[in-house]
């Protein structure tokens, strides 16, 4: 049976995720859709937690000791590391944005 990973939530993916709901929320004043991005968004990383190494590394041009991994969920990216046994969640951004700068 295959091992399921832990998730951790830095700071800078839950204010990117807030800031997004809030955005689809209060600015297009759409309720509905911010729950279905906010649902699709967990069961995606949920799906991703019992082998989150199996797929390809983000390539970036910063050298980095931990390699980056993505999940695309609607017209967003979830960037996340993987530290021993924990999905560590870093970014919730949206995918026309230069990832250059943030990632």
């Amino acid at each position: 049976m295959k091992t399921k990973y832990k998730v951790r939530y830095l700071p800078t993916h839950e204010q990117d995720v807030a800031a997004v709901m809030r955005y689809i929320k209060y600015k297009i004043q759409n309720t509905a859709a911010a729950e279905r991005l906010f649902d699709d968004m967990n069961q995606a990383v949920a799906g991703r937690l019992y082998s989150p190494l199996s797929y390809k590394p983000y390539f970036s041009k910063n050298e980095r000791k931990i390699p980056y991994y993505r999940i695309r969920v609607r017209n967003y990216v979830i960037y996340y590391v993987v530290i021993d046994d924990v999905v560590e969640l870093r970014r919730f951004v949206y995918n026309r944005r230069n990832i250059g700068d943030i990632v």
